[in-house]
Formats: structure tokens, C-alpha cells, sequence
């Protein structure tokens, strides 16, 4: 059984010094926490500052986007090397306001995928349906097609490195969750999909989040669900207490 995961995806929320702040609230509060992972995703301006104030814990620190270039006249945009010289351990890929707003396609997101692997990053690829697709029964449809595309030449090698999560568009932001047993049927279906793709043990071990309006009130019974291993968190990670209730969450069903 994969070991659970929870992310927090910050977006473009906090200074540098809420960052701090933050990151120092949560370090002392995690003492004792042991049997799961968890990692922050702050904006790229207080990356460097996030990996500081981390240090001598067990937090990791996530950047929310890079592209896939290793440098260039690429105005804006941020290398995996940059990351990895940052001190981040993880990258957000493919998230759907990355899809909606940005225009990434599948192919962008494999090419960042294959990059972010080669620098040493671990890697949250983000796939899932809109309401539009899902009132359509398209839902497994959209996400075969997005991790087929998403993970196309990544080798059986590499994939231990990725989580996936799973975030119905419909869901993003919006308040609205799936239900867990929603949840279930897309987490299971995804590691059916990934056995296909890389069979052997790889599909069992991928840790596969759920996200999309995550709370303190629903994670428990997201968790409960048999393929779901984690949460990506988005607004209930800015508040600490929030947080840390949604990480000590007791994951009696799970160890």
C-alpha cells in the first residue's frame, strides 16, 4: 500500500514571510507525525524561503508549475534546475487551472513530466474531468486520455517517482466534492489503467490523491476509500489549523 500523501497547493496565496511563518507553525506542530508524507507547494517567490525555514523536518517543498526547457529565452517561466537548485523535492504538473487558464496541452505536460524526472523531481501529475465531461460519461474517457498522453515514454523505471492525482475540474474551487465513493470509482479505474501501462507492482505502490475542495469535515471519508492515498490540498492548506486537522487526520482504515 502506497504511503498516504498530503499536499498543499497554495496557488498565488502568501508572502514570503507568511511563508515563514507558516512553514515554522507547521514544523513544530508536525513533531510525532510519522506515518505520512507532507509537503507545501508555496508560490515561486518564497520557494527558496519555504526550504530554509524546513529544514531538519520532514517536509518537503513543492514548486506548482516549471516548464520543460532546461533554460532559454523562455520570459516568465522557471527550469526544473531552478527548482532543484531551490531545494524542492516535488512539482505540480498539469494542474487544471494550468489546463483551463493556460492552454496546457497533454503533450506540454508529458514534456514537463519527462523533464522534471531527469532533474530528480518527484512529480504530482494532475489529471480529471470537467463538468461538461462528466455530465457527458466521459469521465473515464478524459482520464485514460490524459494519463496515456501525460505518461507517454516515461519508463517503468521512472514511475515510482510520480503520484497522480485525481481533481474533477467541477470540483475545483467550487466547494462541490466528489463523493467518496465518486472518488473511489475514478481512483480505482486510474490504477487499473496505470497496471496496464506498467504492469507489476508499480500501479499498486502509485500514490494517488485526491483533490478538489479537500476539508478538515470530508477527508475522512475520502480517505476511507481503498485507492485513494492522499489529499492535494487548495484553500484549506492556507490556514494552518486547517491543515493540520486534514494531516492528523486518523488514517485507522490505512496502517
Amino acid at each position: 500500500m502506497p504511503r498516504a500523501l498530503i499536499a498543499g497547493n497554495w496557488k498565488m496565496h502568501k508572502t514570503v514571510a507568511e511563508t515563514v511563518d507558516f512553514v515554522r507553525g507547521l514544523k513544530q506542530r508536525l513533531s510525532g507525525v510519522s506515518d505520512r508524507d507532507v509537503l507545501v507547494a508555496p508560490p515561486f517567490t518564497s520557494l527558496h524561503a519555504a526550504v530554509m525555514e524546513a529544514r531538519g523536518s520532514s517536509i518537503g517543498i513543492a514548486a506548482q508549475n516549471m516548464h520543460w526547457e532546461a533554460k532559454g529565452a523562455y520570459t516568465g517561466e522557471i527550469s526544473a534546475g531552478m527548482l532543484t537548485d531551490a531545494g524542492c523535492t516535488h512539482v505540480i504538473i498539469g494542474h487544471s487551472e494550468r489546463r483551463r487558464l493556460f492552454g496546457e496541452t497533454d503533450d506540454q505536460i508529458n514534456l514537463k513530466i519527462m523533464a522534471g524526472l531527469q532533474a530528480g523531481l518527484k512529480i504530482i501529475f494532475c489529471i480529471g474531468e470537467t463538468l461538461e465531461e462528466r455530465e457527458a460519461q466521459q469521465t473515464f474517457t478524459v482520464i485514460k486520455t490524459q494519463l496515456n498522453q501525460g505518461l507517454k515514454n516515461i519508463p517503468m523505471g521512472d514511475i515510482s517517482r510520480v503520484s497522480v492525482a485525481y481533481e474533477p475540474v467541477w470540483a475545483i474551487g467550487t466547494g462541490k466534492t466528489a463523493t467518496p465513493g465518486q472518488a473511489e470509482d475514478a481512483h480505482a479505474f486510474i490504477r487499473t489503467e496505470l497496471g496496464r501501462m506498467y504492469p507489476g507492482q508499480s500501479a499498486a505502490e502509485t500514490c494517488i490523491l485526491y483533490g478538489g475542495s479537500v476539508t478538515p469535515e470530508n477527508i475522512k471519508g475520502l480517505m476511507a476509500e481503498p485507492d485513494v492515498n492522499g489529499a492535494l490540498v487548495g484553500g484549506a492548506s492556507l490556514d494552518l489549523e486547517s491543515f493540520l486537522k486534514i494531516i492528523r487526520f486518523e488514517f485507522k482504515q490505512r496502517f
